[in-house]
């Protein structure tokens, strides 16, 4: 089923989906995404990483991009304080990598988790509705382009996907900026559309 964005439900469908843990294919701000709830209550029934996974034909030791409805969300996961610079930045199109808090339910199977919050409100209202971060990776298959067309991704996917939801195309958006924060310092690994100084 393919919704508008514009439609008064499309939040409301959206986040019923995922909390269910089934996989949507949603906008960010940057590029059209699979994305499922993160399990921090252990419903394992949901393996909502393993099936997008398996849609995508991706491997396991790659992580995927956790998204959160407010640049303060980041702190009850980050080993790390985050340098106020990047917090300036939020919401937007940057993705910041921290070391995992031990005592953080992502802890017991990532040691580094790359977050964002974007900068598009309808995404953050979802994610603040569905009450946990959700997975973002980009729509295709591993190793093929990502699909920035609604109807490329509707010939391709719509079998696969309970929802996508149509933000019109995509094509030419920049990607977000990748930084690190391992030991406190701000690491540039990838200029985007955020431009941050290392």
């Amino acid at each position: 089923m393919t919704c508008a964005k514009d439609d008064l439900d499309s939040v409301s469908k959206t986040v019923s989906h995922l909390v269910s843990g089934e996989v949507v294919i949603i906008p960010t701000d940057t590029v059209y995404g699979f994305s499922a709830v993160v399990d921090l209550k252990g419903k394992s029934c949901f393996n909502a990483d393993r099936k997008i996974r398996e849609i995508k034909g991706r491997d396991g030791g790659k992580p995927f991009i956790h998204l959160i409805s407010s640049p303060q969300d980041i702190e009850a996961f980050s080993a790390v304080k985050i340098p106020p610079v990047l917090f300036e930045k939020w919401p937007g199109p940057l993705t910041v990598i921290v070391p995992v808090k031990k005592d953080s339910p992502l802890c017991s199977t990532l040691e580094t988790v790359a977050f964002r919050c974007p900068g598009d409100k309808w995404l953050r209202d979802v994610i603040r509705e569905t009450g946990a971060p959700i997975f973002s990776t980009s729509v295709n298959r591993s190793g093929f382009p990502v699909i920035d067309t609604v109807a490329g991704i509707e010939s391709e996917f719509s079998g696969e996907v309970p929802l996508i939801v149509d933000d019109g195309d995509k094509k030419g958006s920049v990607p977000s900026t990748i930084v690190s924060v391992l030991d406190g310092r701000i690491k540039v690994l990838r200029q985007g559309a955020v431009v941050i100084d290392s």
